[in-house]
């Protein structure tokens, strides 16, 4: 019993932290609320042109500002009080989701109306993301970092249970407006816990003072550390053909498996309750390496495989738990690696520099994916994210365990594998 107990106040350390819990909590319903949007304008889409080229075009709307702007966000990150930017970041993003309810309120509303305001919500994404990945790092003492990150994750998987099931409902039962007027109310919760923060309680690092050539400084600055330079080109692989869940899954649930729109919601929640095991897993890590980045890839892979395999809706639950375990077994260790690895005063533009690899290469692989699932079905889609995360795997493991030289501009690191 107090083994348990014991390990439960490791597991949620940070949540003594008052802002954190202000931050967790406001997060997880404006979070639940953002997949309410992801779903149900992904279903629109898909029912209006029922293509998979399609749905990869409104990926790469929502994500392609992310490539190109978000070293710059993380820029702006490093140069801002994050609070205040964040409140602002939210607000904009209410009121995108305030548009698309109003859109959908009409009677035939343009298809290209959506595409253009889901890209107006990427361009706020690619300055929102740093911002608040970085954040994370103020809130809390430097001790409970990297448990709030992992707890960070926890909260971002915990609202992908709630939000595709809860959206599966509102889109049958209230349709596409009022799922995305919820989600516009659903900031609320979010910009009120940044207002009522205590700033005196903050953990502030200095803020990146203003020169030519910052952005391609922290280029330098990942490719110098080997234990953020190797995450990086993983997360880059598995970016590109593996976490385009957004265009396979639906393909796969409504095509392969001959399932429905509320299927497809279960499947994805069954997906996110394998997600959420997994990163509380991963909340009793406090000193995650690269190793676990690798083993965390090859699981991935081999759950993407094997879910490509599923014969029919029975089997495609435990095998979307374990993809759902497995993927976030990999990003939590590579997220984690560089909250902790990064300079205080680099790590907003390195942040930056993980979502433009992680969700800025969505809109390159999105509609890739989405070609190739309408030219051979959606199980090649999904077999194709399983090798490029195997892939990822067989690259880190080789570039770990490749000699260091004196001149080497990854420089020395330590022990990076463990195994």
């Amino acid at each position: 019993m107090s083994r348990a107990r014991g390990a439960a106040r490791t597991t949620f350390l940070s949540l003594r932290t008052r802002n954190f819990r202000l931050f967790f909590f406001g997060q997880l319903i404006s979070q639940i609320g953002n997949w309410l949007t992801m779903i149900a304008l992904t279903l629109l889409v898909l029912h209006a042109t029922k293509s998979g080229v399609a749905v990869g075009g409104l990926v790469a709307c929502q994500y392609g500002p992310i490539l190109l702007l978000g070293a710059y966000g993380g820029l702006i990150a490093d140069r801002s009080d994050k609070r205040v930017l964040l409140v602002i970041t939210q607000t904009l993003q209410m009121a995108q989701s305030f548009t698309l309810a109003t859109l959908a309120f009409m009677d035939h509303p343009p298809l290209m109306a959506f595409y253009i305001t889901s890209l107006a919500g990427g361009i706020i994404l690619a300055f929102d993301n740093p911002a608040r990945r970085s954040f994370v790092s103020e809130i809390v003492p430097p001790a409970q970092m990297s448990n709030a990150v992992t707890l960070n994750t926890a909260l971002m998987t915990s609202s992908r249970i709630f939000g595709p099931a809860l959206a599966g409902v509102l889109v049958v039962t209230a349709g596409y407006a009022w799922t995305f007027m919820i989600d516009a109310l659903s900031y609320v919760a979010a910009i009120g816990g940044y207002l009522l923060m205590r700033k005196g309680e903050l953990f502030p690092v200095p803020k990146s003072v203003r020169a030519k050539g910052q952005v391609r400084e922290g280029v330098r600055y990942v490719r110098t550390v080997r234990e953020l330079y190797v995450p990086m080109v993983m997360v880059t692989i598995i970016g590109i053909f593996t976490f385009n869940f957004s265009v396979t899954l639906p393909l796969f649930v409504t095509h392969s498996l001959r399932g429905s729109d509320g299927t497809y919601t279960i499947v994805y929640a069954v997906l996110s309750v394998g997600s959420l095991a997994a990163a509380l897993r991963a909340a009793h890590r406090l000193s995650p390496g690269v190793e676990h980045v690798v083993r965390g890839a090859f699981l991935f892979g081999a759950a993407m495989l094997l879910f490509s395999l599923t014969p029919n809706l029975l089997s495609a639950f435990p095998t979307a738990l374990f993809v759902g375990f497995a993927s976030i077994m990999f990003m939590t260790s590579a997220t984690a690696i560089v909250q902790v690895r990064a300079d205080p005063a680099m790590r907003g533009r390195v942040l930056a520099l993980q979502a433009i690899v992680l969700i800025g290469t969505t809109p390159i692989g999105g509609p890739l994916l989405g070609w190739a699932c309408d030219q051979f079905g959606a199980r090649y889609g999904v077999a194709i994210g399983g090798v490029g995360a195997v892939a990822a795997g067989v690259w880190g493991r080789a570039e770990c365990r490749r000699p260091l030289h004196a001149d080497d501009p990854t420089g020395a690191v330590g022990s990076v594998v463990s195994a």
